[in-house]
């Protein structure tokens, strides 16, 4: 019963992170904005683009792991990652963003990847 449960949460997690990705490679300023700090519409796109890599390029890695590594090696990536959302929430409260976005999205997306890395570890 577990099994399912764990991976199927790392899968829809993994494909949600490579939506954000292709979502700030292809509309970067509402992605911004969805993320909680809206870009200036004549800021430096670049930094919308490298997000929006970095995004895609971890959810294909935890999809990668999870389908030729196994849990325990989605475990690892997932407790590691959840730096990310992590580090989110201090950006956002940061630059201006409002808390209930710093909290409740960024926040709770690295609780929820932790869960998840408990749930694989456990598997």
């Amino acid at each position: 019963m577990l099994t399912p449960i764990a991976y199927g949460l790392a899968i829809v997690l993994n494909l949600f992170i490579v939506f954000i990705g292709l979502r700030f490679l292809l509309v970067p300023h509402p992605a911004a904005a969805g993320y909680g700090v809206p870009a200036k519409k004549d800021g430096d796109a670049a930094y919308l683009t490298i997000k929006g890599l970095r995004d895609l390029t971890y959810g294909i890695l935890g999809l990668a792991l999870l389908a030729f590594a196994g849990a325990r090696a989605e475990a690892w990536f997932m407790l590691v990652v959840a730096l990310v959302p992590l580090g989110d929430t201090l950006i956002v409260l940061r630059h201006g963003g409002t808390r209930a976005v710093a909290f409740g999205i960024h926040f709770a997306t690295a609780v929820v990847v932790l869960v998840n890395a408990a749930l694989l570890f456990a598997i």
